[in-house]
């Protein structure tokens, strides 16, 4: 906190300190190549966790090709490290945006379909490394193994920059339902047989640590990696259930025990808004706008009677 008085401006802390979790996923995918988060160049981040994926996970192959763009940093330090040539093997239609995070699963099969072309004067007649940075729900990497094999690769082996995304995100990623995450109900085996490559690897988790290179004095390295781990950096609540999950894992214990341990009767909550109900008119936004309280919106009305 900056403070201005009589003296000047002097600052002080009003908070503790608290362990970092910056979400691991901006380096992988979100962040721009060119941009440094916590003083680490983002692309060399990206080539550091491809040269670690072709340590874990080599393979003999004629090129190596990175799915257009946020794989490519990584497909040029798997190339080096194996000495695999890089070639651009993918084309992408730069008028088309990011597909895993659209709508519905049929907006993003048309996304993929209208979003990248195979070179075939680059992949026909040779067995082809594709690197990407990670599967979500599976629709890209099914789409784009075939468009390498229809523009004639002989063989195709994706490699995946980032540990398989087991559990959703809850801090504003559009990940939100477990049954929609193709790792979380897929092994390694069924997902490669899903998406007709010849053969699938993700980078470890202590792989994609190493890699980023961030301060191993913090927890998990001072990122949130929830979503490889199912170990939240924060407690998660269930509504529905009123629950809360531990910010390690999911062993839930009662709402209302982790609201007291807080110092917030909860229950009296609920019984507030119990009474107010009657004079609350709900709105078409299921599960946001048609929740009450001052708890985050944890109130949903449509389950009290």
């Amino acid at each position: 906190m900056i403070i201005f008085d009589e003296s000047g401006m002097h600052s002080s802390r009003f908070s503790e300190a608290e362990d970092r979790a910056l979400c691991s996923m901006e380096y992988v995918y979100f962040a721009r190549p060119d941009s440094n988060l916590d003083e680490i160049n983002v692309h060399t981040a990206r080539k550091q966790l491809g040269k670690q994926l072709a340590v874990e996970a080599p393979i003999e192959a004629d090129v190596v090709t990175g799915v257009p763009d946020s794989s490519i940093s990584a497909a040029i330090g798997y190339a080096e490290k194996t000495g695999i040539p890089y070639e651009l093997g993918l084309i992408k239609n730069r008028y088309v945006g990011r597909t895993f995070i659209q709508p519905s699963q049929e907006l993003r099969e048309q996304g993929v379909k209208m979003k990248l072309s195979a070179v075939r004067g680059v992949v026909e007649g040779k067995r082809v490394v594709m690197v990407d940075d990670s599967i979500v729900r599976g629709t890209t990497s099914k789409r784009i193994v075939r468009l390498l094999k229809e523009a004639g690769a002989t063989e195709v082996h994706v490699r995946i920059s980032a540990p398989p995304i087991i559990r959703p995100c809850f801090y504003g990623i559009d990940t939100s339902s477990r049954g929609e995450l193709v790792a979380a109900n897929l092994s390694i085996e069924e997902m490669r047989e899903m998406m007709g490559a010849d053969s699938l690897s993700f980078l470890s988790v202590e792989g994609l640590k190493s890699g980023i290179g961030r301060d191993e004095s913090q927890p998990n390295c001072g990122q949130c990696l929830a979503c490889f781990t199912d170990q939240y950096p924060t407690a998660i609540f269930n509504t529905k259930k009123r629950t809360c999950h531990r910010r390690h894992g999911l062993g839930g214990i009662a709402l209302s025990e982790a609201y007291k341990q807080a110092g917030v009767d909860v229950e009296a909550g609920y019984e507030a808004v119990k009474r107010m109900k009657k004079h609350i008119t709900r709105t078409e936004r299921q599960g946001i706008m048609g929740t009450f309280g001052g708890f985050g919106g944890m109130f949903d009305l449509s389950q009290l009677a």
